[in-house]
């Protein structure tokens, strides 16, 4: 260490970071809340304990994730072991108090399983260089943040989410940030957090803005479907599902109970295909469905929210119907909710894909696409700030816009570990450019800017991010009349 590494004063104590070649500093690990270990395992985060000699903050803090996200890599995302999980990382500009500077929070993604805010995907260099304080943070996943316990409080890893913009709230002016100008934003179930967050009464304040990348949010969602979930839990491991009962268990133990969870069967009828273990609407932290909230109530009305999705997310995803003796393409949409007639206008629209793209495009439309289209519909028809976006741009690596490739764009770091595996040896610069110019503009002032206009109910204008980007009026018409209409 160094007199010149910067030394900040926290509500709980002090911590030092590290001050970087361009001047910009970071703060890694600040615990947000004790560990939740033993007697808090499975509570409600609990502020830390105060501390008087300086934190070192200059190395990432532990990871919930203890195992990577099945065989799903794209994103280099390290598992560090350790019992404080609840920690945060600040990238700063400087630590000037009163600056009064944009503040951009980071919810990773990973299926609310797996994900890890130290990736080298989510540093906040370009954020800094462009006026902007970054933070991400870290909060409990599968079965320790989200499964349904008869003798603990639900959605534990949104009250994580919650305590760490509480966090954000109380300490960030000493990071140079405004806590009035906090835009909340996340990739996949991060993007999904996101929505989450705008559904909860007790988040209100937290936040100014919301910026949801390719956002999933678990269907069906509600008390009943996470009791039967644990209901399932119960059957398949022998266990309660109760926290005295997981309380004790090694990690290694609670994460071979939750693949046993996870796996498909006859007894899952009637669950959520995906993301068992998600946020749901438990009637008082989360009043009702999010998507619910989003697009028949008022949920979120007045804030600004920027929302959408890559053209392939899951479209890698092999389906059950690419053997030769798989079902037909036709039955396996209908298990996604189609009838006939729409399940025919989807093998039309897409006629010009690899057959053995299809099931994966078919997830990619049900899980992200048509529900973010929803969302943007909704709030069109009651005036409400909102932008809806589309990336465009495939990857010569395998000629997919395909699940997180929009990442590294919108970070501006092209040049981070893991991007030319990716994205190819030349991801273009200029699109980078434009992606990342947009996202400041937001979080600076809730509007990316006058090239790409608010989706309205009557131009349902949607940013094409491609090389060069564009904006078009309602090109997701044809998605609209498979899924929704």
């Amino acid at each position: 260490m160094t007199s010149e590494n910067p030394l900040v004063a926290t509500t709980r104590g002090p911590v030092r970071g590290e001050r970087r070649a361009d001047g910009s500093c970071r703060f890694l690990g600040i615990p947000y809340a004790q560990p939740p270990v033993g007697p808090l395992r499975f509570a409600a985060p609990v502020p830390p304990e105060p501390w008087t000699e300086p934190l070192e903050a200059t190395a990432y803090g532990p990871t919930a994730q203890r195992r990577p996200f099945a065989e799903v890599t794209t994103i280099p995302e390290p598992s560090i072991p350790g019992d404080g999980v609840l920690n945060l990382n600040v990238f700063t500009p400087g630590t000037d108090h009163g600056v009064g500077l944009p503040v951009l929070v980071w919810i990773h993604g990973g299926g609310y399983l797996a994900g890890s805010a130290a990736s080298p995907w989510y540093d906040g260099a370009a954020f800094n260089r462009d006026g902007v304080v970054l933070v991400s943070l870290g909060y409990r996943l599968g079965i320790e943040g989200f499964l349904h316990l008869d003798d603990a409080p639900d959605n534990r890893g949104v009250r994580d989410w919650i305590a760490a913009l509480e966090w954000v709230r109380d300490n960030i002016a000493r990071f140079g940030g405004d806590p009035a100008k906090v835009t909340i934003a996340g990739q996949s179930a991060g993007g999904g957090a996101v929505q989450t967050l705008l559904a909860v009464p007790s988040a209100r304040g937290l936040f100014r803005a919301v910026l949801s990348v390719s956002g999933a949010v678990m269907r069906p969602d509600g008390p009943e479907v996470a009791r039967a979930v644990s209901r399932l839990f119960t059957a398949r491991t022998g266990r309660p599902a109760t926290a005295a009962a997981l309380r004790d268990l090694s990690d290694d133990e609670l994460l071979d109970l939750q693949d046993r969870l996870g796996e498909p069967g006859p007894d899952r009828e009637g669950l959520p295909p995906m993301l068992s273990l998600a946020p749901f609407a438990d009637g008082e932290l989360i009043p009702e469905p999010v998507l619910d909230a989003l697009t028949r109530g008022d949920a979120g009305d007045g804030v600004p929210l920027m929302l959408g999705f890559t053209a392939h997310e899951f479209n890698m995803i092999p389906g059950p119907g690419d053997g030769p003796d798989g079902p037909p393409l036709p039955l396996l949409l209908g298990s996604l909710g189609l009838t006939e007639d729409r399940a025919a206008a989807f093998a039309e629209t897409y006629a010009a894909a690899a057959p053995s793209g299809l099931f994966g495009q078919a997830l990619t439309d049900v899980t992200f696409r048509a529900p973010s289209l929803a969302v943007a519909d909704a709030r069109a028809a009651r005036s409400q700030p909102t932008w809806l976006y589309q990336f465009d741009w495939t990857s010569p690596v395998n000629g997919q816009a395909y699940h997180c490739l929009d990442l590294p764009f919108a970070f501006d770091l092209l040049d981070a570990e893991g991007v030319e595996a990716a994205a190819g040896p030349t991801p273009p610069k200029e699109l980078a450019d434009a992606l990342h110019r947009a996202w400041v503009r937001f979080v600076t002032d809730g509007d990316p800017g006058a090239d790409w206009p608010a989706y309205t109910a009557t131009t349902r204008a949607t940013r094409i991010w491609d090389a060069p980007p564009r904006t078009e009026e309602d090109p997701l018409g044809p998605l609209r009349a498979i899924w929704l209409d």
